[in-house]
């Protein structure tokens, strides 16, 4: 089976909650994941029960006639936070986080092992709910989807791989239990969108 996972898009900052909804240019991005996905014969839609990700997730499964189905095992490493501010942001805010995160490290208040265990669940229960020739959509995490991408390929650092908003990944799982990692971070349905693409159209 085949799982599209698909990172959410840009949320709105919140000094209050990790679980906020989509900013208004989040809004406009995840309107572009289904012409992104029309190729694909998707049979479910899942997210992880953060805001951001389900309403990511919701143009899609509108456009399939499907339901979300949300999993809390599919929640970032952030989800007990105590707010949410966009990487964008944090880059100069609260650099000493951003550079271990850029790094390829998770923060320091993370049970590393229990975020790594809960995921894999997640995902191997979707895996083994379908059928072989099954395409999944999968609204998730920068952090998640790099754990399962650690995990195939082995990488060293848990966060190895940059995850753009909306941007695409997908992985396939043969009935031998073999997994393979097709393509990682497809962004062309939504570059023109990304913050650091606007930023440098805006500046030039």
């Amino acid at each position: 089976m085949q799982l599209v996972l698909v990172r959410h898009a840009l949320p709105q900052r919140s000094d209050t909650s990790a679980d906020p909804a989509l900013a208004e240019l989040g809004v406009e991005q995840s309107l572009r994941v289904p012409d992104a996905l029309a190729r694909f014969p998707i049979s479910r839609v899942v997210s992880s029960s953060q805001l951001r990700a389900v309403q990511t997730a919701q143009p899609l499964a509108d456009r399939l006639g499907l339901t979300v189905e949300p999993d809390e095992r599919l929640t970032e490493y952030d989800r007990d936070f105590g707010g949410y501010v966009p990487i964008e942001s944090a880059k100069t805010e609260f650099r000493e986080a951003f550079e271990r995160i850029k790094a390829g490290h998770l923060p320091e208040q993370v049970d590393e092992r229990a975020f790594r265990e809960r995921v894999l669940a997640g995902v191997a229960d979707i895996v083994s709910a379908g059928e072989h020739t099954d395409t999944v959509a999968l609204f998730a995490h920068g952090g998640v989807i790099n754990i399962l991408l650690q995990d195939i390929l082995q990488t060293p650092k848990v966060l190895g791989f940059p995850i753009d908003y909306c941007s695409v990944t997908r992985v396939l799982f043969s009935r031998s239990g073999a997994r393979s990692v097709s393509s990682v971070n497809e962004t062309e349905h939504v570059w023109d969108l990304l913050p650091r693409n606007r930023q440098s159209t805006e500046s030039s």
